[in-house]
């Protein structure tokens, strides 16, 4: 999400260059859609990694939102629940004095201490026809407890896909890390390696002095594998 102030996209990029964290990571892009993928682990409970993400007023970035004050945002974590944000009335010279409203997204799934699915296009994509899912997965670890938190989007947009998603995604990280930070961080996976190009069939054989390709790292829980966890064992 984007300060009301910030007009452009030239400036949302930039002021969200500062803040990207650590393994952001856009692990699709196509012509007209991206996948933002983000995960961490940390010391606390699900119940209180719960608590703490339905509480988006205590830990959202406030330059990222209209009104300049994550305090005025509140969830309702149930089916057709709002993420929506209240501008405060203004009694400044000139400008409207009610108090106005945004709907940044929509509860579609909610598990306490499980996993929160909701639907919405954040900051400058919600002047656009696209369509977002933004799924948070939690579960327990050798550690503590994983969350998984992914944003796809997909739909006509007039923004560069390669441009906006790198924006967005820095966003999704930071927010992560923000909801992260005082339920103490113990780890932070790595994104996951590139694929492997397959040269194509004919082609002529690796120089003898190039070095033979890397073997993939083991990659991350995606999102899909955290929230099917979940499904195929869901809270009773």
């Amino acid at each position: 999400m984007f300060n009301a102030r910030i007009p452009g996209l030239a400036s949302a990029v930039g002021a969200m260059a500062l803040a990207v964290p650590a393994a952001a990571e856009v692990t699709r892009a196509t012509d007209n859609g991206f996948v933002s993928r983000h995960e961490v682990v940390v010391e606390a409970t699900p119940k209180d990694v719960w608590l703490a993400l339905i509480s988006p007023g205590e830990w959202w970035r406030s330059e990222h939102t209209w009104s300049g004050d994550a305090k005025n945002l509140t969830l309702t974590p149930q089916a057709g629940g709002c993420f929506c944000e209240t501008i405060p009335e203004s009694d400044e010279p000139g400008r409207i004095t009610l108090e106005g409203s945004v709907e940044h997204m929509r509860v579609v799934q909610a598990y306490p201490e499980s996993a929160l699915r909701m639907v919405g296009a954040l900051g400058p994509l919600q002047s656009e026809p696209v369509m977002g899912v933004l799924t948070i997965a939690i579960s327990k670890v050798d550690k503590g407890t994983r969350i998984v938190w992914e944003y796809n989007v997909g739909g006509s947009m007039r923004y560069e896909v390669p441009v906006i998603s790198k924006a967005v995604d820095g966003v999704m990280g930071a927010q992560l890390a923000a909801l992260a930070k005082p339920l103490k961080v113990v780890a932070v996976p790595p994104a996951a390696p590139p694929p492997v190009e397959t040269p194509p069939a004919g082609a002529g054989a690796p120089d003898a002095g190039a070095s033979a390709p890397a073997k993939p790292e083991a990659k991350s829980a995606s999102v899909d594998e955290a929230f099917g966890e979940f499904e195929e064992n869901p809270p009773r």
